[in-house]
């Protein structure tokens, strides 16, 4: 049976590099891998691109409301998809995260998605956090902080400065800049942590943890 995976790692931990790299493993075997990107990550537009430079366009652009059972099946039949690759995972909806399962385990072919665990706020998003209740393999893709601790956080930064307030999807229309951080550097250059919808008490004091 084929397989669900979520690789997950904060900012710069080489995602998109390694998804590249393993598409490519399936092209040089004469295989037939699909990459798929949600439409909503504008920031490479149709490419996926790493860090180190490299770049590849996108088989499938998805929309917030597009089916990605009909999306793959529009590019190509499934019969002919040896693997999908979907970067940017964590913009993923519920929906399409479950269409994935389904794609996987279904009409056998592995679906591997690579994307971020949590916001700049330490809050899921939606698509990572059904990755993570549904996946059949769960991997973290490991990097360091400016400290050379491991970095779990990812940090945004408007104007030079760290903020802990404002949406959570910032591509288009902000300038917005990210970093990785371990715990101890979010709490001192962002702030305390806190689970959405808890709110600063009355006093305008910040919980501890």
């Amino acid at each position: 049976m084929a397989k669900l995976y979520f690789r997950y790692g904060a900012m710069n931990s080489s995602k998109s590099a390694l998804l590249l790299t393993a598409a490519y493993n399936y092209e040089e075997r004469d295989q037939h891998p699909v990459i798929v990107k949600p439409g909503i990550d504008t920031k490479a537009g149709r490419s996926v691109s790493s860090r180190l430079g490299v770049e590849r366009q996108v088989d499938v652009l998805l929309g917030g409301e597009d089916s990605l059972l009909e999306a793959l099946v529009a590019h190509r039949p499934l019969e002919g998809i040896d693997a999908v690759f979907i970067d940017e995972a964590q913009f993923l909806t519920p929906a399409q995260v479950d269409e994935a399962f389904v794609v996987a385990v279904r009409h056998g072919v592995p679906v591997l998605c690579y994307g971020l665990r949590g916001d700049f706020m330490t809050h899921s998003f939606p698509g990572s956090l059904r990755l993570l209740e549904i996946a059949h393999a769960i991997e973290e893709l490991k990097t360091i902080c400016r400290c050379g601790s491991k970095a779990i956080f990812n940090g945004r930064v408007i104007g030079g400065v760290f903020v802990s307030h404002g949406e959570q999807v910032a591509i288009d229309g902000q300038q917005a800049d990210y970093e990785s951080l371990c715990g101890a550097c979010y709490l001192e250059k962002v702030g305390p942590v806190r689970a959405a919808g808890v709110p600063e008490d009355e006093t305008g004091a910040q919980p501890l943890f």
